[in-house]
């Protein structure tokens, strides 16, 4: 019998949003593992005899190690567009095909969408407001809130999420510069934004956000020298990924208290539960709920099961790999 993994459904969404009776009527076994798994001998034992994995994007890391203990794997049906923690070459030496989806349209506004709403809730203290008034309180040493009106907002990346954030930003009335290595005049003007060197945006945001694809280049690109230009009670958000950030430095900048940091990504993830973050002053934290919306999470799963579809009937879609069909 075909056996298909779906992985790290930590909301357990992945039965809801899609038809799999359509596969199961085929006489395939589906497994939903929720939790991630504990090392990667945990993940070689568990999927060993799995032919389908449908990953949920990077959560679990498939390196070339990993690939080559998965004898009866044939197909990865990658949610999302990529998976920077999956060896694709690796998948095609071993004649595994990988498969994306759509979706990353819905993505782009969800994961804009939360950031801005981690700004406000950083600006306003959300967070400690409802704290109060679930413990019977009321305003009983509730920080004063600020008015994003007449901020500057800095955003780091100015790509398709960052531009969507630049327009929230003109919304509410706030000066919006940006930089990134790449970025141009003209390009930041088409956006509404202003380019200015990474200097002074760290020196003279109010907020920074930040927007970039991880890599070697933008690894700990917001390190102890960005946090420290930071003005007295800026706010850091990031909602692309943990390592953009120097976490130890971060950390000793909460703990003088001269900025707040609203977090929707870390280094490691989940954070464990003694992570010196969720204990951390100055912060607004969420579990990666970036991309987490219907919208996206419908588009995932039930383009997986259309491409799950297409491979059992000989005619696969869209391929990332289609060069493994000829091993």
């Amino acid at each position: 019998m075909t056996k298909i993994a779906i992985l790290d459904d930590s909301q357990h969404v992945a039965l809801q949003a899609a038809d799999w009776d359509r596969l199961r009527k085929r006489g395939i076994a589906i497994a939903v593992m929720s939790e991630p798994f504990a090392s990667e001998d945990a993940a070689a034992a568990a999927l060993a005899d799995v032919e389908i994995i449908v990953p949920m994007r990077e959560r679990t890391p498939f390196p070339a190690s990993l690939i080559a203990r998965l004898p009866q794997l044939r197909l990865v049906a990658l949610t999302g567009g990529r998976a920077p923690t999956l060896d694709i070459a690796a998948c095609t030496q071993r004649g595994v095909l990988v498969c994306n989806t759509g979706g990353g349209e819905f993505s782009t506004a969800a994961t804009a969408e939360l950031a801005w709403a981690l700004l406000l809730a950083a600006y306003r203290n959300v967070p400690q407001a409802d704290a109060l008034i679930r413990s019977g309180r009321w305003h009983e040493a509730l920080p004063m809130g600020e008015s994003l009106d007449g901020k500057r907002l800095g955003i780091v990346g100015l790509g398709k999420l960052g531009a969507r954030v630049a327009r929230f930003g003109q919304a509410f009335g706030m000066e919006v510069v940006a930089w990134s290595q790449n970025l141009t005049d003209e390009a930041a003007i088409a956006h509404g934004a202003r380019r200015v060197s990474k200097d002074e945006l760290f020196a003279t945001a109010d907020a920074v956000t930040l927007h970039l694809v991880l890599s070697a280049r933008s690894r700990g690109i917001v390190g102890a020298s960005e946090l420290a230009a930071m003005k007295q009670g800026a706010v850091l958000i990031n909602t692309s990924r943990g390592p953009l950030v120097d976490e130890a430095a971060l950390l000793a900048t909460l703990k003088s208290g001269r900025i707040t940091a609203a977090l929707d990504v870390f280094g490691q993830e989940p954070l464990p539960a003694d992570h010196p973050l969720r204990s951390a002053p100055n912060t607004v934290l969420t579990p990666h709920l970036g991309y987490s919306s219907w919208p996206v999470m419908h588009r995932f799963y039930q383009d997986s099961v259309e491409n799950i579809e297409a491979w059992l009937d000989g005619a696969p879609i869209r391929m990332l790999n289609p060069e493994a069909l000829g091993r």
